[in-house]
């Protein structure tokens, strides 16, 4: 059987998904990709720093874009407690954004392969093929699943019910400033450098990345920024993770939705601890959002038909910078292996899954190691400035 007759199913459309997906089509694979929100997801995210194996991904899939991919960062700045420059290294990064990845990917990928609004129940397979079920009714039978459905990922569930995202113990409050709105000489200071601060069991750090329609011209980028704030599971936690209408989040409230106490408590706590660059560029901030920092990690990622990657298999805490470049390194190592195997299933997943979970224990044992320094080196509470 040519690869033109196989068919792979992908469970989650957002850079995992759709790393996956455009990766199998470029190895002559039919792909369906289905999502379960039914709303589409260009508006989430914020700064990515950029990683080889996201250009490699885009490379092998034959994906078009303007070069470079982001805003490059020459070097780094540490600050002191004033704001001046403690410590300047040079560096030079490429600084992306969720919105330009996603979106390059969605529009490369056929419109009617991408189905919207599609929550898996159930998976069946008998050794020949893989089915999904979805709470609409339909079923869809493939050679391949590949559950890309992120950290609350129902297809891990099913498999390994046992493992389950932990909270790390902090959060990451994150946001956008355009550049229009910051003070010129803040935002001299900031642009295309990455810019750190760090104190007692926190630090916030920046870079610029593109802007509005995935703008790379100067002026028109954004400030994104990222800050790291511990709180307790159970006396804290909750109320950070309550959107101001009430209601309770897993891990993640989008921009525009955390609750205005909340939101209030974390720009006077700024105030009182940031930087003045800091300070300024938080005041800034239009649309705050937060995610709790999560720890993942699986004993298994391929189960015949069926392979686990990016964050439905292992969650690296942001401080590796690696978690989309993992995604993208999965998928790139599955069309490899099912091109070796001669687009034999069970077998390529077998000479996937080694490579594949020492890389995702490493990023994992890595990342855990600098949240812990970063975060609780003085206890597990927070400086109060």
């Amino acid at each position: 059987m040519n690869a033109i007759d196989k068919r792979a199913l992908v469970i989650g459309g957002s850079l995992a998904g759709l790393f996956a997906g455009t990766l199998l089509r470029s190895i002559g694979w039919q792909v369906d990709i289905y999502e379960r929100s039914p709303h589409n997801l260009d508006s989430r995210g914020g700064g990515i720093v950029l990683q080889p194996d996201v250009v490699e991904a885009f490379q092998r899939a034959g994906i078009i874009y303007e070069a470079p991919l982001g805003v490059v960062a020459h070097e780094r700045y540490y600050l002191n407690r004033d704001g001046s420059i403690a410590q300047p290294m040079p560096m030079r990064q490429t600084l992306t954004s969720w919105n330009l990845l996603y979106g390059s990917m969605r529009r490369h990928f056929p419109v009617e392969h991408y189905h919207q609004g599609k929550h898996l129940t159930e998976i069946q397979q008998d050794g020949l093929a893989v089915a999904a079920m979805f709470a609409d009714g339909t079923h869809e039978t493939g050679d391949l699943l590949v559950g890309a459905d992120g950290p609350t990922s129902i297809i891990r569930h099913l498999l390994l019910p046992d493992y389950t995202t932990q909270y790390a113990g902090y959060v990451a409050y994150r946001g956008l400033v355009d550049e229009s709105e910051l003070d010129p000489a803040t935002a001299k200071l900031l642009t295309e450098r990455f810019v750190f601060y760090q104190f007692s069991n926190s630090h916030i750090l920046q870079y610029v990345i593109p802007g509005e329609n995935d703008s790379l011209i100067p002026g028109e980028r954004r400030f994104n920024w990222v800050w790291y704030v511990n709180y307790n599971q159970t006396s804290e936690l909750p109320d950070i993770l309550t959107v101001f209408i009430g209601q309770r989040r897993e891990y993640s409230i989008a921009p525009g939705m955390i609750h205005p106490t909340v939101e209030q408590a974390m720009r006077s706590y700024a105030d009182r601890v940031l930087a003045p660059p800091f300070q300024k560029l938080v005041a800034a901030t239009r649309e705050p959002f937060v995610q709790a920092i999560l720890d993942l990690g699986v004993p298994q990622m391929a189960f015949d038909r069926i392979a686990l990657i990016g964050d439905a298999a292992f969650i690296p805490r942001p401080h590796t910078a690696a978690s989309t470049a993992k995604a993208a390194a999965n998928a790139i190592a599955l069309v490899d292996a099912l091109v070796d195997s001669n687009h034999d299933v069970p077998k390529a997943l077998e000479a996937w899954e080694g490579n594949q979970l020492a890389l995702g224990m490493r990023l994992w044992e890595s990342g855990e190691a600098l949240g812990e320094r970063s975060q609780f080196m003085y206890g597990e509470g927070r400086t109060e400035g």
